[in-house]
């Protein structure tokens, strides 16, 4: 499973070569489509259709995940806790991607971080 975050996000839905490439290779190793949790949109959107049609065009193809379990939530605080970084939506994210699911991120350092923490999650940096 491919887990965006909002630099995740932001990448592939600008619509440059360098996004192409990196879906045929998520394709390729099937992990596509990617799921998209809904918190991850309220950091990547700005409410103006003009400036995010490209994203909403993107989100498409996506699987938007519009539920957060009691255990996913609790387990996202416990990667907090014992990564001692990231954002709430940064230890969802990689909560989410438990066991053996990846992250498509542009904050390395606390992404990692989490996923350090995690079982089996691994990170890819854009």
């Amino acid at each position: 499973m491919l887990v965006l975050d909002s630099g995740g996000l932001s990448r592939l839905s600008g619509r440059t070569k360098t996004a192409v490439s990196l879906i045929r290779a998520f394709r390729a190793q099937e992990l596509w489509p990617p799921v998209v949790p809904t918190m991850v949109l309220v950091e990547s959107l700005y409410g103006d259709p003009r400036r995010d049609a490209n994203t909403h065009r993107f989100l498409k193809t996506c699987i938007i995940d519009t539920s957060v379990s009691e255990s996913t939530a609790r387990r996202a605080a416990e990667l907090r806790r014992l990564a001692r970084v990231g954002s709430a939506v940064d230890a969802l994210v990689v909560a989410l991607a438990e066991p053996s699911g990846t992250v498509l991120t542009g904050d390395r350092a606390d992404i990692e971080a989490l996923a350090a923490e995690a079982n089996r999650v691994a990170v890819e940096v854009v």
